[in-house]
């Protein structure tokens, strides 16, 4: 096992997602993470535990998620690129303090494993059921952005990515993997660390803690540097003082959102193939991507014109995009772990142009390649 000169391993890997994830986050520059332990994403914070004193990193285990999710973001304020790793209930208990890295604009990383629920439901058993969760699952309005990875190349890859999208636009990124993706074991690829692309902290020259720039996104200062700054939840002004108005509610809360909306063009990614031309385009995410892949090219064995397109940004959602595919194919097929989640964004922006199958499951394993292929079959007629 290859390493950087700064504990960055090298080289090709064989290893599953779970581990990937975590070796993207030293690749980042992650130097501290805070977690408690919860199947199926224990093993992220099992390998940085262990990984963290030959980088110079370090690794709280907390009493619980609530206290994993805070302490992560006081470790950002003291100057380190920071994240959190959980699942399901722990994801859940998470909540308070995502949307309190919105509001104060810390730039951390929140790895989902994703599991079956809800409550305990199946801890050690895939499911895609926190789709909604990640972007709606606090309270008041806020921005999110959000990842999901099909294969442990992309954990290391966009886990990294995740770090980069935080420190650019000063907010909280979820990460969402799926059991399966977690625990599968793929070759991987780690480039020298001087091929990784690493976006630097905005830096304050002064306590104008949330003067934001041109692109809506301020610039910031770390706890001990000289300034007397304020981090607070509560409606703030640019210094991050209590303003408590109606006024720069307004302006907080529109900014807030404005800085991911007004670039959600240039966050967007994902993945198509053989759009033009189709009848039937699938649109899928994480491992069901996987299994959606082998109904694509059985439908098309059987002469169906069938594209796809593969959520690699799942919010902000590429909404122009689908709704161009929408205007392109009769009918859009949506397979997912969960009862029709990501569907339900889909049929919005496809509404008076195609029809939408939302091909759902309850988790604890993953579709069959064959109902998928149903869907498709009965989208072509």
């Amino acid at each position: 096992m290859k390493a950087a000169p700064h504990g960055v391993l090298t080289g090709v890997h064989f290893i599953n997602g779970d581990a990937a994830c975590c070796e993207g986050a030293i690749a980042a520059g992650a130097r501290f993470a805070a977690g408690y332990p919860i199947t199926p994403s224990t093993e992220i914070v099992e390998r940085y535990a262990a990984r963290a004193p030959q980088v110079g990193g370090t690794f709280i285990q907390m009493e619980d998620e609530l206290a994993a999710s805070i302490t992560l973001q006081g470790a950002v304020w003291a100057g380190a690129r920071a994240f959190t790793v959980t699942s399901g209930p722990g994801f859940s208990l998470m909540m308070e303090h995502i949307c309190y890295a919105a509001m104060t604009e810390t730039p951390c990383v929140f790895v989902d494993v994703q599991r079956a629920g809800p409550s305990t439901g199946l801890p050690t058993l895939p499911a895609q059921g926190d789709m909604m969760q990640a972007k709606w699952g606090s309270h008041g309005d806020y921005p999110i952005i959000a990842l999901c990875p099909n294969s442990p190349q992309e954990c290391f890859d966009l886990t990294i990515q995740a770090f980069n999208l935080a420190e650019k636009y000063r907010n909280p990124v979820m990460f969402m993997m799926d059991e399966c993706v977690g625990h599968m074991t793929e070759k991987v690829v780690i480039p020298e660390a001087d091929e990784i692309d690493i976006t630097p902290r905005r830096r304050s020259p002064d306590a104008q803690l949330f003067q934001p720039g041109e692109d809506l996104v301020p610039p910031m200062q770390h706890a001990g540097e000289g300034h007397g700054i304020h981090v607070t939840g509560l409606t703030h002004n640019e210094r991050g003082y209590p303003d408590l108005t109606i006024a720069s509610q307004d302006k907080l809360v529109r900014r807030l959102h404005d800085k991911i909306a007004l670039a959600a063009e240039e966050i967007a990614d994902w993945d198509e193939e053989d759009i033009e031309g189709a009848d039937v385009a699938v649109i899928s995410y994480g491992i069901t991507s996987r299994v959606a892949q082998r109904a694509i090219v059985m439908a098309r064995e059987k002469g169906l014109r069938v594209g796809r397109m593969r959520l690699i940004t799942v919010w902000p959602f590429p909404e122009r995009r689908v709704r161009e595919i929408a205007q392109k194919v009769r009918t859009i097929v949506v397979p997912e772990l969960n009862l029709g989640q990501i569907a339900l964004e889909v049929e919005r922006l496809a509404a008076g142009n195609a029809r939408v199958i939302s091909v759902t499951h309850a988790g604890g394993g993953v579709h069959r390649p064959e109902q998928i292929l149903q869907a498709i079959e009965e989208g072509a007629r």
